[in-house]
């Protein structure tokens, strides 16, 4: 939920709807013929989840275009994937696609494949990923940062107590990594901490589009026994204490995706980070 609006962060890759073409961003404003007007999430989720092999209709609209659109999505078991690794020359890629309790050792594996391969520049590729476990993000930047070192403040309620999130400091690396973090519109919450947190203790340079911007902390309050109220109780800042609900992280260098490039496979982001790493 985005201003009020059912929004997509990430369509997860290969899943039902990244396969019909949902995009980061769309705003679902049915579902087959039902509105999505003041829909809990929940209830939005139960709609759109039904037998294998069925279709439910999305009417959705995309920033930039004049009309709704209508996406049709065919139901199917949904295969989450958390890591890939690939090996550009002297560059190591590690794409993670959210942070599940898995993440942190299965991350861990992947770095053990970076040291091994002698490669000393790494992109870490966040695009897509809508996030998940705060503490499997601040597992992962404690493989980069001293410890101590601050990963994500949580400003709890009106009082605005701050509760800080540290480094546990398996540091492995030293100054020699050279080290980009790709994002976009889809990564979000626990990826917005992490690539905040290297950023801004200045281990990577971030690469492609400003991200999604969801930083808070929320809690569901019963109100009647049939209804409920979800309020957000704290909110994340990075160790500089930008906002991320308010603000998302923008990147160092701007590289935008065209519809012609998606087509055409082409990844321009990709591209810059390869020229900067040269």
């Amino acid at each position: 939920m985005k201003n009020g609006v059912l929004t997509v962060i990430s369509p997860l890759k290969d899943s039902p709807a990244y396969k019909a073409g949902m995009k980061s961003g769309d705003k679902i404003l049915k579902i087959d013929k039902t509105s999505t007007d003041n829909m809990s999430i929940e209830k939005a989720v139960n709609l759109i989840r039904g037998q294998k092999g069925t279709e439910v209709v999305l009417t959705i609209f995309r920033e930039g275009e004049k009309a709704t659109r209508e996406i049709k999505i065919i139901r199917d078991t949904i295969k989450i994937p958390t890591i890939e690794t690939e090996q550009k020359g002297d560059v190591f890629i590690l794409r993670l696609f959210n942070f599940s309790v898995n993440s942190p050792q299965l991350f861990r594996e992947a770095l053990q494949k970076f040291v091994d391969a002698k490669a000393s520049k790494l992109i870490l590729d966040l695009r897509g990923n809508p996030g998940g476990f705060l503490e499997a993000s601040i597992d992962i930047a404690s493989w980069f940062l001293p410890a101590g070192k601050t990963v994500v403040i949580e400003k709890m309620g009106q009082a605005g107590e701050e509760k800080i999130y540290r480094s546990r400091g398996y540091n492995i690396f030293n100054e020699n990594l050279r080290m980009i973090i790709l994002i976009d519109g889809g990564s979000a919450s626990a990826s917005e901490i992490l690539a905040g947190a290297l950023s801004e203790h200045k281990i990577a340079k971030l690469v492609g589009e400003k991200t999604f911007g969801k930083g808070s902390v929320q809690e569901l309050v019963k109100v009647t026994d049939n209804t409920s109220l979800k309020v957000t109780i704290a909110e994340w800042l990075t160790p500089n204490k930008v906002q991320i609900s308010e603000n998302g992280l923008k990147p160092d260098y701007e590289v935008k995706i065209s519809s012609e490039d998606i087509e055409k496979k082409r990844d321009p982001q990709l591209d810059k980070a390869l020229e900067l790493l040269k």
